[in-house]
């Protein structure tokens, strides 16, 4: 009788690529779910831009902040699929944002406080509202602190 090597892969090396590729996955998808949402947290920090650059002008001309987003020329009802709404009091810039992730809708605000003035143009800072804010994680680093 002839003897013949067998050839391919035993079950146990199957097992052992299968349960390497089971961890790989456990660990990239959270992460990757973290980078979509932060990726889709740019277009509220978009609209931020314009609403603080028409506060801006509003202030540059007039020498005082705009009471209400209707005197600093900012659309409240965004209504995007990522944007629900834009409100301004006078110091605070609150966006609203819908559902992302694997957030409920809950934690859906973030905000651009009033700073200061003193150099003659409005400065601000972004953070996560003080209720209902959106999870640090998912804000640019330069709204986390």
């Amino acid at each position: 009788m002839r003897k013949t090597n067998q050839k391919g892969f035993t079950l146990i090396e199957l097992m052992i690529v299968i349960a390497i590729v089971g961890i790989l996955a456990a660990v990239a998808l959270p992460a990757y779910q973290d980078y979509t949402v932060r990726a889709k947290m740019s277009e509220p920090l978009a609209l931020m831009g314009e609403a603080k650059t028409s506060i801006a002008e509003y202030y540059i001309a007039n020498g005082v902040m705009p009471a209400n987003v209707t005197q600093a020329g900012i659309r409240a009802d965004i209504g995007t699929d990522i944007v629900q709404s834009m409100a301004f009091n006078g110091s605070i810039i609150t966006v609203t944002v819908q559902a992302i992730g694997g957030d409920t809708g809950t934690n859906n605000k973030f905000v651009f406080s009033l700073a200061d003035t003193s150099s003659g143009s409005p400065e601000w800072k972004c953070k996560t509202a003080a209720s209902n804010g959106v999870q640090a994680k998912y804000l640019p680093a330069n709204c986390r602190g």
